[in-house]
């Protein structure tokens, strides 16, 4: 670890082997970063280069013992150019008024959040999540954090909840209204957190993990150009 890591100590844990959450075939197993840390954002920052995500206030990663499926992925942003088919979708959604706010418990984006998951993730559990459930997946103490509101003419459409680095921004999870699917607002989502990466003068995006096999994960691809991490650092995805 580099000076800014070792600034605290960090304690890391090993999970045992769970199903896999994105690939039902299979088993996975998780690092994580010891649950009461606080860690500061230098170190959050330096973490998410390594691979490392956030749920919450938990950091972790996939450490599969046979499986390298989960693979990290940023965009650089001052080379990225849309494809035709994003600009048609920036271009769909010009409508839309975009702020952002702290993060904190919204009842409107809950209840935007509650509609999504269950016409995109039904029976899966996350569809059940209570309140509370939702406070702990978004929200943690430690991070800089911002959650990203998309109207329509006043009416709610979608949240994008994002941490900022010093140099990067981290697209931590986007729901919104799933009676819209024509305005592809997940995607438009990450065109504006490219754009807001820009303006802010960072150098990434943090989009999590790309998996090819899972339909759910593999669209990250899409964004070029686009940087995942190997065993030798990062590198162009092919």
């Amino acid at each position: 670890m580099d000076d800014a890591t070792r600034q605290q100590p960090l304690a890391f844990y090993l999970s045992a082997e769970h199903p896999c959450s994105y690939l039902p075939e299979r088993m996975a197993r998780t690092l994580f970063l010891d649950p009461q840390a606080a860690p500061r954002r230098e170190v959050y920052q330096k973490l998410a280069a390594r691979g490392f995500r956030r749920s919450g206030p938990l950091l972790y990663r996939p450490e599969c013992a046979h499986c390298r499926a989960c693979v990290p992925v940023r965009i650089p942003v001052a080379a990225f150019r849309p494809d035709r088919s994003q600009r048609r979708i920036v271009h769909r959604n010009r409508d839309l008024t975009v702020r952002m706010l702290p993060p904190g418990f919204n009842a409107e984006h809950f209840g935007l959040y509650r509609r999504y998951l269950e016409a995109r993730h039904p029976g899966g559990g996350m569809d059940q999540h209570s309140e509370m459930d939702y406070a702990g997946f978004l929200a943690s103490r430690w991070s800089e954090s911002v959650f990203v509101e998309m109207r329509l003419a006043g009416r709610l459409t979608a949240v994008a909840v994002v941490d900022v680095f010093t140099d990067a921004l981290s697209a931590v999870y986007t729901f919104y209204d799933p009676r819209l699917a024509r305005r592809s607002l997940g995607t438009f989502a990450i065109l504006w957190e490219i754009g807001e990466a820009r303006r802010r003068g960072s150098r990434w995006l943090y989009l999590g993990y790309w998996i090819a096999a899972s339909p759910k994960m593999a669209y990250k691809d899409r964004f070029r150009p686009c940087e995942r991490l190997g065993p030798e650092g990062w590198e162009p995805l092919p």
